[in-house]
């Protein structure tokens, strides 16, 4: 079994800052590119950042230059540090790992329970 685990959410003013931080545990054999998403209500699910194992990351156009995506390899970790926010930043925030948990076996994906953010004065 693999388990993530997000923390770090809350209530923030707008233009404030928050981290979020997801840690995978389990039966973990190697874990591949890593992810946040959000989810508001009444809308889908949406991309928000992604890093790969190897430290390249990728942004929804909503968080260029807001937004950052690290992880640490070492400790099967990864962040979102969030700055600027905006209201319309208001969400669950979802992580989301590639997972292989045996050589051989192919990367799997797994979902966190979500953490929410909320962005208001």
């Amino acid at each position: 079994q693999v388990q993530l685990v997000e923390s770090g959410g809350g209530l923030v003013q707008p233009g404030g800052s928050l981290r979020l931080s997801c840690a995978a545990s389990g039966s973990i054999f190697s874990i591949g590119a890593m992810g946040w998403y959000r989810q508001a209500p009444g809308k889908q699910r949406q991309l928000v950042a992604t890093i790969t194992s190897g430290g390249s990351a990728t942004y929804a156009d909503s968080v260029k230059g807001r937004f950052t995506i690290s992880r640490d390899n070492a400790k099967n970790t990864v962040y979102l540090q969030m700055n600027s926010l905006k209201p319309e930043d208001t969400a669950v925030y979802y992580c989301n790992a590639a997972v292989s948990i045996r050589y051989g076996s192919g990367y799997w994906p797994y979902w966190g329970q979500g953490t929410q953010v909320t962005v208001s004065s």
